[in-house]
């Protein structure tokens, strides 16, 4: 279904990369990337403005949501990947993550 959507694994996510979290509100609060961008995928076309001109490397929970962003980023001439496996992935590849309660972080 999202044969032809760049893909990558968590791991291989460069650390300066810019990212796309596409989660709900709940789900950022709980753990997200520190310095990732935060916009749900409901708010995505009409907040494209917002999105940096370089390469977007876009996160959810496991990938499916974040597939569908980088398909309609990709149809807009937009450089962008999805991270495979999602903020699942990134945490189980011991990347970082913040909350925004001051509490450990987890995926929500």
């Amino acid at each position: 279904m999202f044969a032809q959507i760049p893909t990558t694994d968590a791991a291989a996510v460069p650390a300066e990369a810019a990212l796309l979290d596409v989660r709900e509100q709940d789900e950022w609060d709980a753990g997200h990337v520190d310095g990732a961008l935060h916009i749900p995928i409901g708010q995505v076309v009409a907040r494209l403005g917002e999105l940096p001109d370089e390469k977007l490397y876009v996160l959810c929970r496991v990938g499916g949501r974040s597939a569908q962003v980088v398909q309609y980023l990709v149809q807009q001439g937009r450089d962008a990947v999805n991270v495979d496996g999602g903020m699942y992935a990134w945490e189980g590849a011991g990347r970082p993550m913040v909350s925004s309660t001051g509490q450990q972080a987890f995926v929500l």
